[in-house]
């Protein structure tokens, strides 16, 4: 990223730390700015409403039973709640008291950071080493470990003394540089193993780094010391994004790509500050598509493109898309008002800090630009159309089963219809310690059972790299787009395919407010006497002489000979579709009705059974969530099988019907 040399010297050339590393500087005109701002109102209103409770209400106990409870249950929420409620406490009183410079805030702001430096350890329970056992004779003490949100905690305390210190009292002031030192500093620069997040190549590694790196701009002195601390936190910035491909996507998912690209934004801004400019790590050909994110993935807000652990709602920070815009001139949606103060339950200190000082005001909200987006590295495809009803959008992954908070989800895809998604990814379940343990692909949201891919002979696909997808094609014709996966190596032996090739076509002409997707799976399975490889090479050949078969609207002729597999019973394929609303059924159809949008999928009844069931799951935070799964079940099955279907998407109000045969059987 950076030569040593040149970060040293641009370093040791700062006469003085500048007062403005937060990115703007706190004059009593941008206090005023920010107190009268109206985009900012209800955010300063929830700001000042906590900061109350901190005055009125004793701090949440982290006391030893809520502790040890991850560690004997496996649940995380018991301990996590009362120690990000802390955090809430230390975020508002902070920003209440710059804001308004209320003394009672002062009070409660000492108390609050006082008892924060008083903490076990800045790292969750669920971070640590269970014991001395596990530990082991190198490993550090648990105040000395830093995961995230230790060092998110050493930055959020140190951008609070540059904010309000010199309001505080001179023991507090004191108290916090001591323990940032001894808790982060020396461990992450001192220690003779480096934590793992240095080499990691996800969120890790940018929001540790980062917090850390922005910590020790705000804290250290020795310029030296410094300029060889920022060099370790390069190499993490390096390592972070070593994980993205050229494309720009964030496979962990835009919540992630908030958390992990948003710390290196913001580090990478406190360095350029830092430096009056002679370093500017956002001025990069990769970097600003990975910026670019954002408004790829956006759908109707807050709707996104969701798969992997990314929760189906993307809540930007209009100081993050801001600077972005103005410092490298990103696409990205308008962000009108900051989220809610309580929507990031772990009340990140630089997402709110820099939604106060950044954000630029914005009066109207863009409409998401219509077109083809494609992440080649990732093996993502989008496409968004905006119509008098609302955006129609469709998207489809391919990529492997070993990505970053990977899913088992080959082939897997997303509907929105005028603002809705009907046919949705059910985001990340309830984090657990099971669900980052080996059991992780027993639970529905990151098995492919809870994705809309089939079931073949009773096999769901399987995790690991050598489950992977190829893309055939990926081409737009004017308003069509088709994209076609080999998604044979998705799935294990025992699923008994020698090749299945996934093709959709989707149909959305701008400003209609309609579109359709057709989707053709070519199933081709084993035989005794079949040789896999060149089976393989055949069907891929044959799938793409169908291909272009259909286009120039010729039938399809299928080899009705083709045997039964030994035993004579045949195969099986399940194709499942899975949304959060309920689906009205009858022969022939399947619809999904939103508030606004309408799907309607048609299929051949004579081939194929539905099934519709109706699951109870929990998300990330353990809310409880309803899942709608339609299978269309086919049995009996030939050594080939192509099942076609059809799915029509309009508004509530518009109606269509089936046309012809749509799927068939050999």
């Amino acid at each position: 990223m950076i030569a040593y040399h040149r970060l040293r010297e641009a370093i040791l050339r700062v006469e003085r730390r500048p007062n403005d590393l937060t990115g703007a500087a706190i004059t009593p005109e941008k206090l005023e700015q920010i107190r009268s701002s109206q985009h900012l109102r209800e955010l300063l209103d929830e700001i000042r409403a906590e900061a109350t409770l901190g005055v009125t209400e004793p701090l949440p106990s982290l006391d030893f039973d809520v502790f040890k409870t991850f560690h004997e249950k496996g649940t995380r929420l018991e301990y996590e709640q009362p120690y990000f409620r802390r955090r809430a406490r230390l975020l508002s009183l902070s920003l209440a008291l710059l804001i308004d410079g209320d003394d009672e805030y002062r009070t409660a702001l000492q108390r609050t950071v006082w008892e924060i430096c008083g903490e076990y350890s800045w790292a969750i329970s669920a971070h640590l080493p269970y014991g001395a056992d596990e530990a082991g004779e190198d490993r550090l003490p648990p105040d000395r470990i830093v995961d995230l949100f230790a060092a998110e905690t050493a930055h959020a305390l140190a951008e609070m003394l540059t904010l309000v210190g010199d309001q505080l009292h001179p023991w507090i002031v004191q108290r916090v540089r001591g323990e940032i030192e001894r808790r982060v500093f020396e461990p992450t620069f001192r220690n003779e193993r480096p934590f793992f997040w240095f080499s990691a190549d996800h969120n890790w590694s940018a929001v540790c780094a980062g917090a850390v790196g922005m910590a020790a701009m705000l804290l250290i002195e020795d310029r030296e010391r410094l300029a060889w601390a920022q060099a370790k936190i390069a190499d993490a910035m390096d390592s972070f994004l070593s994980g993205y491909g050229d494309d720009g996507c964030c496979m962990e998912g835009a919540g992630y790509w908030t958390y992990g690209f948003g710390y290196y934004v913001y580090w990478a801004e406190v360095l350029h500050t830092y430096t009056d400019g002679q370093l500017d790590l956002l001025q990069n050909g990769k970097v600003r598509r990975i910026a670019e994110y954002a408004g790829s993935v956006a759908l109707t807000l807050p709707a996104c493109v969701n798969y992997s652990d990314c929760s189906s709602e993307i809540r930007l920070h209009p100081g993050l898309i801001s600077r972005l815009q103005i410092r490298i001139g990103i696409s990205a949606p308008v962000v009108v008002k900051p989220p809610s103060f309580h929507d990031d339950h772990c009340y990140r200190w630089p997402h709110q800090v820099r939604n106060l000082l950044w954000s630029e005001e914005q009066t109207v909200e863009e409409v998401p630009p219509s077109g083809t987006i494609r992440f080649p590295d990732a093996g993502w495809v989008i496409d968004k159309r905006s119509t008098s009803a609302g955006l129609f959008a469709f998207s489809a992954k391919g990529g492997t089963n070993d990505e970053p908070h990977n899913h088992n989800d080959l082939g897997h895809f997303i509907v929105h219809a005028a603002g809705e998604t009907l046919l949705a990814d059910l985001g990340p379940g309830m984090y657990t310690q099971e669900y980052f343990s080996t059991a992780r692909y027993e639970h529905l949201h990151t098995s492919s059972l809870g994705h809309s891919v089939p079931v073949v002979n009773g096999c769901v696909q399987e995790s690991g790299k050598r489950h992977r997808s190829e893309i055939i094609r990926s081409v737009s014709n004017g308003d069509r787009l088709h994209f076609d996966l080999d998604l044979t190596q998705a799935y294990g032996k025992a699923a008994g395919l020698s090749s299945y090739i996934r093709h959709f076509t989707w149909t959305c002409q701008g400003g209609v407010p309609s579109a359709v997707l057709e989707v053709r799976d070519v199933f081709e399975f084993v035989t005794e006497k079949a040789d896999p490889e060149s089976r393989l090479a055949e069907v891929r050949l044959a799938a793409a002489d169908e291909a272009r078969l259909q286009e120039d609207g010729h039938p399809l002729i299928e080899d009705e000979s083709a045997p039964l597999t030994e035993g004579g019973s045949g195969h099986r394929v399940t194709e499942h579709f899975i949304s959060l609303y309920r689906p009205e059924t009858e022969p022939g159809s399947i619809i999904w009705q939103g508030e606004q949008g309408r799907a309607e999928l048609q299929y051949d009844p004579a081939c194929f059974e539905v099934v519709v069931e109706e699951l109870d799951t929990r998300k990330h935070l353990g809310e409880k969530q309803q899942v709608y799964r339609t299978a269309l079940v086919a049995t009996r099955l030939k050594r080939r099988f192509v099942a076609e279907w059809t799915l029509r998407c309009s508004t509530k109000q518009e109606k269509h019907h089936p046309e012809g045969e749509v799927a068939s059987s050999i």
